[in-house]
């Protein structure tokens, strides 16, 4: 059976290439929508106009179809609410050195 966490543990392996954090940390992951075998993913960038917007969302739909028993993913891109630093976790705070 194919989980949430199963999925967000795989994207945590998916980076933003200027940023040296996974983007589960970051906070780009807006939402993980399991429904059996097919996942849908909500997410966001840290810039709307990030010209890696396509690679990041061809690794993310890789990595998750790469979860036992995931046989469709959709990534879906979202603006709204706009990426801030509060998004990232404190263990990703931690990593960057921007820990409280």
């Amino acid at each position: 059976m194919v989980t949430q966490e199963a999925v967000l543990e795989v994207l945590k392996q998916c980076y933003d290439p200027e940023i040296p954090l996974n983007i589960v940390d970051l906070g780009l992951i807006y939402g993980v929508d399991v429904n059996e075998d097919k996942v849908k993913i909500q997410m966001t960038l840290t810039a709307p106009g990030c010209p890696l917007h396509a690679s990041i969302s061809r690794d993310v739909k890789q990595r998750v179809l790469s979860v036992e028993g995931v046989h469709e993913a959709q990534v879906d891109m979202v603006w709204e609410p706009r990426w801030t630093m509060d998004r990232i976790t404190p263990e990703g705070k931690k990593v960057l050195g921007i820990a409280k």
